[in-house]
């Protein structure tokens, strides 16, 4: 079996089976514990305001990645957290301050699972953005699969529908740049740590929320239960980055990217729970259109791939 491999901090960027199964079962838990920190997020949103939690959101994970950093010391400790291309890393941590704003402020006035279900695009826009970051060639199954999945958000935002909010063009500018990100870490992961791509992504969110104050100034902050819920997202957040990124670097984005839709599931069933939020038919069904098409895609990629190691 072919291998393709180019260097990396401390390991190679590997393209194998084991090493995929191992990225997709990593990254199947990072978004599990990501959409559990969603509902604490939105929680505390509703309360404390989203330049708070933003802020709050990157000190506990930045320091939840310093402290399990300090005991590597034989991988290097701290200067994990040290950046090579320090400029992409920062620019990568600058776009997801951007999508969780955006994704923060979407809640105030939108479910858990409805802008789930808008973020599914985020396979499908990697797909068109693997063309010039990555070099990758998209042949016409896929760019007709592609397009139809996109047909699946016009269902979910048909004109008059619940999903069209005031802050909907800024929720999808926020899934646009979470595209970016995706794909970013897997170019970072040649000569970034998964430690350094986290935390620097934290303390990105916090620096945006010193930022906002002023803008969204804080509501209800001295709750116990608003504090509680910040350390556990921002420790839990600060973790799953790592896990995330170091899957990133396991396994080819295509491979990864479909994984996504498991939020649903989980930021579906936490909305229900936490909120009592139901998502109506409409939402479901372009849901599951965009799902297929992103399905399908992955199925192509394994048959090409395929294909190509025969050769």
């Amino acid at each position: 079996m072919a291998m393709a491999r180019s260097v990396v901090f401390g390991r190679a960027l590997t393209d194998n089976a084991a090493d995929t199964v191992r990225g997709i079962g990593l990254v199947a838990l990072a978004y599990l514990v990501l959409s559990v920190g969603d509902a604490a997020a939105k929680w505390a949103i509703l309360s404390a305001g989203v330049a708070w939690v933003l802020l709050w959101r990157g000190v506990f994970g930045a320091a939840a990645i310093v402290a399990v950093t300090a005991t590597r010391t034989r991988a290097g400790g701290w200067r994990r957290l040290k950046p090579v291309r320090w400029q992409m890393v920062f620019l990568r941590a600058g776009l997801s301050s951007f999508t969780s704003f955006a994704w923060y402020l979407s809640w105030q006035h939108m479910q858990l699972a409805d802008t789930y279900a808008l973020g599914f695009t985020a396979p499908l826009i990697m797909t068109l953005l693997a063309i010039p970051m990555l070099g990758e060639r998209i042949r016409w199954r896929r760019m007709l699969s592609t397009l139809l999945g996109f047909s699946g958000v016009l269902i979910m935002l048909r004109p008059g529908g619940d999903l069209w909010t005031p802050t909907l063009p800024l929720l999808m500018a926020g899934i646009v740049s979470m595209a970016l990100t995706r794909i970013m870490a897997r170019q970072l992961s040649r000569t970034e740590t998964p430690e350094c791509q986290a935390f620097w992504l934290m303390a990105s969110h916090a620096v945006a929320g010193v930022l906002l104050l002023a803008v969204f100034p804080p509501g209800q902050i001295g709750a116990p239960g608003v504090w509680l819920a910040l350390a556990g997202l921002g420790i839990s957040s600060g973790l799953a980055h790592c896990v995330f990124t170091f899957a990133y670097g396991l396994a080819p984005v295509s491979a990864l990217a479909p994984y996504e839709y498991t939020m649903l599931i989980w930021g579906g069933a936490a909305g229900l729970a936490v909120f009592g939020e139901v998502p109506s038919w409409g939402t479901l069904a372009g849901a599951a259109i965009v799902a297929a098409a992103g399905l399908y895609n992955l199925h192509r990629e394994r048959v090409l791939r395929t294909q190509e190691r025969a050769i």
